[in-house]
């Protein structure tokens, strides 16, 4: 295993190719001259951006002119399509990929679920220094996993723009379900706004691209329903936390084209299948900030894979995909028909779509849209917390930071308020509740923890109206080889201020810590996350698999980004396994930049 640096100087166009042949990376394709392809199986339309067939993968980054939604944009792109061309790569290979950088600033590329050496991780500043303007690195590794992941920058605001695409890994033995076609889907959110413009917006005015405010209209509604004092007690509690209860989203479809394989709503990419096939859906969310409620009315889904990994299948109507999470669904179209795959924002102001069909052409009627939901009293930790003591509380004393533009090899250290959060209590509820855990030692391993909610689908989704995928649902096939009890519970509260648009660990952004988060190497540990803020979180620890202790004894479900809802705890068990660095941060890409980043020292 190795990663190698052969750096060239200022090009013109035919240096690059020149010098990209004796690099072995001067391919058509690798320069973007062509676009690349690759027809697995005779399957067709397996990914509409392109395919690299591994094991030896050359990519090439450059910033160029392309039409997104029918407009004139400036993306980054890889091998001359954004988002980028399908990585396909086969359990127990010995993978070579290969990244020349075509742009005038830096870049990196984070292989995001695989488990790899510290080095080859791709985080600027953590586990290598980035990829320089001219350069090429070359990353060999052996290919110890199989299912669906995807790939992005991790340096600065890039991602946003376009630098991300879907990794698939085929497995070396039969997968434990069958399927006689798939197709990739890749979710993302695009802005036609600087992305530096859009982050200082939100920093600028809590709810800037909230354009679904409540009306004088919706409090009357609220009183017919609810009557007077509840209506006015629930309005009191949100203006004293100087927040809206349709916060749901930070960024929306106000600014957001949200695009399926980089196709708006409007171009609607085609999917096709045959009658009577078994089709797997490969659904990833590649986005910047936005989650997604998927269905497809009219075809029953049957999830088998999450983050890769597979789990026992579970029939649903529909799931929400938070940012950075994969999902495998199976769907078996019997008519001859087309049917809408709709991929509705979490906050409602718009969708993404394609349409599964047997032939070009065919149109599906796209699903009533749904109404923006308003946040209760769960979003305020209520299961489990007392909210006694919230009344005065001054959340400007939540730390979060200015990391504006931030490439991570570039992180600066700030000046470190003197904020004590060991402390403070989170809540009389949850406070009384881990006393009883530790009073009574550790829970067995596997159990759900308590104020953990894994049995509800989310805000804006109601589960009497069609059946929707929980957290609880997911059940590994086998037990994970380490069946140790955790040696130690570590527990890390997500904290932020909307209002100031901060977001931090325990309180403190990232320039403010002292020193990395340390995991004993090969310890067995819980992580337990609590979410003290009022937007849900998917956070993503980099090396290591996080076992969702979502109530499924030794079949807990293995996963590399975990969604914590407001006022939710969520713990999972992980085997410190990867001697290095690792990212460990919130995957909404303005929460990271704005604080919301911690380094995992393993040794």
């Amino acid at each position: 295993m190795s990663c190698s640096r052969i750096i060239s100087h200022p090009f013109s166009r035919r240096q690059v190719l020149k010098a990209g042949a004796a690099l072995g990376v001067g391919s058509a394709a690798a320069m973007g001259l062509t676009p690349a392809w690759a027809n697995p199986w005779g399957q067709s339309n397996v990914y509409s951006q392109g395919v690299e067939e591994g094991p030896d993968v050359s990519l090439a980054i450059r910033r160029e002119s392309l039409a997104i939604d029918g407009q004139d944009a400036r993306p980054f792109t890889i091998n001359g399509t954004s988002p980028g061309p399908l990585i396909r790569l086969k359990e127990g290979t010995d993978a070579i990929l290969r990244v020349t950088n075509l742009l005038d600033e830096p870049t990196s590329i984070h292989w995001h679920g695989l488990i790899l050496p510290p080095e080859m991780d791709g985080v600027p500043g953590v586990s290598f220094a980035g990829i320089a303007p001219g350069e090429t690195y070359t990353c060999r590794f052996p290919v110890r996993q199989n299912g669906t992941y995807w790939y992005h920058s991790h340096s600065g605001m890039q991602e946003q723009l376009g630098h991300v695409g879907p990794l698939i890994i085929d497995a070396a033995e039969r997968e434990p379900f069958r399927y006689d076609r798939e197709h990739v889907l890749l979710l993302t959110d695009w802005t036609f706004e600087d992305p530096m413009s859009v982050f200082r917006n939100l920093k600028t005015m809590e709810g800037y691209y909230n354009f679904q405010e409540r009306t004088v209209a919706d409090f009357f509604a609220d009183v017919r329903d609810k009557g007077f004092s509840q209506t006015a007690e629930m309005r009191g509690m949100w203006a004293q936390m100087r927040m809206s209860s349709r916060d749901i989203a930070d960024v929306t479809g106000s600014t957001y084209t949200y695009l399926l394989n980089g196709h708006s709503p409007e171009e609607n990419w085609n999917a096709l299948f045959k009658a009577g096939e078994r089709v797997r859906l490969r659904v990833i969310n590649g986005s910047a900030m936005s989650y997604f409620d998927v269905r497809i009315p009219g075809l029953k889904m049957t999830v088998v894979a999450a983050d890769g990994q597979p789990v026992q299948p579970v029939p649903v109507d529909e799931f929400r995909i938070g940012v950075a999470e994969t999902y495998d669904v199976l769907v078996s179209p019997e008519d001859d028909r087309a049917y809408t795959i709709f991929a509705e924002s979490m906050d409602r102001s718009g969708y993404a779509r394609a349409t599964l069909t047997p032939r070009e052409g065919m149109l599906a009627d796209i699903p009533e849209r749904r109404h923006i939901a308003d946040r209760g009293m769960e979003a305020m930790g209520a299961h489990g917390m007392d909210h006694s003591g919230m009344e005065g509380m001054d959340h400007s004393g939540m730390s979060g930071g200015d990391m504006e533009g931030m490439d991570h090899s570039n992180m600066p250290d700030g000046e470190r308020e003197d904020m004590d959060h060991a402390g403070m209590d989170h809540g009389g509820g949850m406070a009384e509740e881990k006393a009883k855990t530790l009073e009574n030692g550790f829970l067995a391993a596997g159990e759900a923890q308590p104020g953990s909610r894994y049995d509800q689908p989310g805000i804006g989704i109601d589960p009497n109206e069609r059946r929707v995928l929980v957290y609880r649902d997911l059940k590994a096939f086998t037990p994970w080889p380490d069946r140790r009890a955790p040696g130690r519970e570590m527990e890390l509260h997500l904290t932020g201020n909307m209002e100031r648009y901060m977001w931090s660990f325990d309180g403190k952004k990232f320039s403010e810590v002292t020193g990395p988060i340390h995991f004993e190497k090969d310890e067995r540990l819980r992580l337990i996350l609590v979410n003290d803020t009022m937007m849900e979180h998917p956070i993503h620890l980099h090396g290591m698999w996080m076992e969702l202790e979502n109530g499924q004894g030794e079949l807990i479900p293995r996963k590399h980004t975990l969604n914590v809802k407001p006022g939710e705890r969520v713990s999972a068990l992980i085997t410190a396994d990867a001697e290095g660095s690792w990212a460990f941060h919130c995957h909404l890409l303005y929460h990271m930049d704005a604080g919301m980043f911690r380094v995992v020292q393993v040794s």
